[in-house]
């Protein structure tokens, strides 16, 4: 698929872009580091002017393809390195430093980017490779199972505005799939029934102790994760659609929703499900794409593949995006704290 949001970054501009990664590197010395993630959107001002232009364009008009690409970074497949068998086994020497901070750096100008304490051990920048064992998972780690299409974790209210993906190797060219809520035309009728708040949409399976790699779990993270289960068995009741009814905003993820009791509602949220599988296209990421979606507008997913777990894998690098960081401040350690609870 295409979209009309998308900049080919030139040699001059790819130039620019390593100059400066150059030195932010020296100065930081991870893209978790708290002091980076306090600069990232003040170092943003130093990306060539005409990407800078793009992506605040794509944040302030919201166009309705919700989809943003930045094309042209070059990935050296050698110094990178294999494809982990597990997010946990991030090269300690830093191979991917370079490619984990220009994401953080062109996510910035969207907003904040935002992690959660359940899920990758807290990191920022998480590892999106298939481990062995999540095969059949409704995981972004799984393989053989079709990743049913979602809203990224529409479960919580303080999920990322946009989710970024940056494809470090796809060589199977696994498609991911996507769409956006405008695509689907549904009757006012079916549109004022799912704006009411009466669906819920449980936690995944990410956000669940039993997908934690070795750090400690500490009082705060036990809360967080205490949250997540009473989330999972006593789901609060939420609008499928919600903003401008002319141009509403979506949030919704039906492998982890129950049927309503509302027959009408049912049939509406069935209408809309529907309306976005036979509007889904397959999209392809490709080594160096940087792509940014609109957690608000689209949804994702990924077809079924059969993966090798020999270090050429698809492998990309995923991190949230939240245009406010104040409506979750109860759920943060602090003002400037990326790390939600």
């Amino acid at each position: 698929m295409t979209t009309p949001w998308r900049v080919e970054l030139t040699g001059a501009e790819v130039g620019a872009i390593h100059a400066l990664l150059g030195e932010v590197t020296r100065r930081y010395p991870t893209a978790e580091d708290a002091a980076f993630l306090e600069d990232a959107d003040v170092i943003a001002h130093e990306i060539p002017r005409r990407i800078r232009r793009t992506l605040r364009g794509f944040r302030l008009h919201e166009p309705t393809c919700g989809l943003c690409v930045v094309a042209g970074w070059s990935i050296d497949q050698t110094k990178v390195g294999p494809t982990p068998r597990h997010w946990k086994d991030r090269d300690p020497a830093g191979s991917t430093l370079e490619e984990d901070m220009l994401l953080v750096i062109l996510g910035s100008l969207l907003g904040d980017v935002i992690g959660w304490s359940t899920q990758q051990d807290g990191r920022i920048v998480h590892d999106v490779v298939p481990i062995r064992g999540h095969e059949h998972e409704q995981l972004g780690s799984s393989s053989e199972q079709l990743l049913w299409w979602h809203v990224e974790d529409a479960f919580h209210p303080y999920r990322g505005d946009y989710l970024g993906l940056m494809c470090l190797r796809n060589p199977d060219r696994v498609p991911t799939t996507f769409t956006t809520i405008s695509r689907v035309g549904l009757p006012p009728d079916q549109v004022r029934l799912l704006t009411d708040p009466r669906f819920t949409i449980r936690p995944d399976e990410a956000h669940r102790p039993s997908t934690r790699g070795a750090a400690p779990i500490t009082d705060r993270v036990r809360q967080a994760y205490d949250k997540v289960e009473r989330m999972l068995h006593a789901p609060a009741q939420v609008p499928v659609l919600f903003g401008d009814p002319q141009s509403p905003y979506l949030r919704l993820d039906p492998f982890f929703m129950k049927p309503v009791d509302d027959p009408d509602a049912q049939r509406a949220l069935d209408a809309a499900i529907a309306g976005i599988d036979a509007a889904l296209e397959d999209l392809v990421l490709e080594p160096g794409g940087i792509y940014f979606i609109d957690n608000y507008q689209g949804v994702h997913g990924r077809k079924p593949f059969r993966a090798r777990f020999d270090g050429t894998d698809r492998w990309l690098k995923r991190i949230n995006v939240a245009r406010d960081l104040r409506k979750s401040r109860d759920a943060r350690e602090s003002a400037a704290s990326r790390l939600l609870y």
